[in-house]
């Protein structure tokens, strides 16, 4: 099975890249792995005392998370789908079926953590780089919408998560690999495609 990562920091447009390659190239799956953080008591208290928790490895249930990809990769379907709500910190897992699965996208701001944990898969690794006010103007909408925050919460949040995101990983280190890329905003994705399916 092909493996495609997406990475970039938050409102990069990370999740409308993957929509855009599924609608384009049959047979694909999409983990976000804005679905797999940790619920109940422990995540309630954590995200209110400790800054940008939701962008820290210890927010995310990775063995939740890789318990669904190992599942999919070996199997080529998946049961269901999950989707976190950040007002409840409460995961809701819906029945879907999906067969044939071809190729799997894992896409998130844990992307390239997780593509490092692979030990012998061949993937694909799509960073996206994408202006900071452009970012912080996707995220203040998002989360207005989705998320229950004001706009100055939103805000103060976003600088957070930008300021993890680039401490955690040096950009430039996907330059000179054949199997990684940037997306910018003048990027051909239909060249891109080319080359992850030829």
């Amino acid at each position: 099975m092909k493996l495609i990562f997406i990475s970039g920091p938050s409102g990069s447009g990370k999740t409308t890249l993957s929509n855009q390659i599924i609608k384009k190239i049959k047979n694909g799956f999409v983990l976000s792995t804005d679905n797999y953080y940790k619920t109940g008591l422990i995540s309630k208290f954590l995200s209110k005392f400790v800054n940008g928790f939701f962008d820290r490895r210890m927010s995310f249930n990775y063995k939740l998370f890789k318990k669904d990809f190992d599942f999919i990769y070996e199997n080529r379907i998946s049961i269901h789908d999950r989707y976190y709500n950040f007002e409840k910190k409460t995961t809701q897992n819906i029945l879907n079926e999906t067969n044939n699965i071809k190729f799997l996208i894992v896409e998130g701001i844990f992307a390239k953590e997780i593509s490092k944990t692979l030990n012998n898969q061949n993937y694909y690794f799509l960073e996206i780089k994408t202006k900071k006010n452009k970012c912080m103007k996707r995220v203040i909408k998002r989360d207005l919408k989705e998320r229950g925050k004001n706009k100055k919460q939103s805000e103060n949040d976003f600088l957070k998560s930008w300021e993890i995101y680039y401490e955690k990983f040096n950009p430039n280190s996907i330059k000179n690999n054949t199997n990684k890329f940037l997306i910018r905003k003048n990027t051909d994705i239909d060249e891109i495609l080319k080359k992850l399916f030829n």
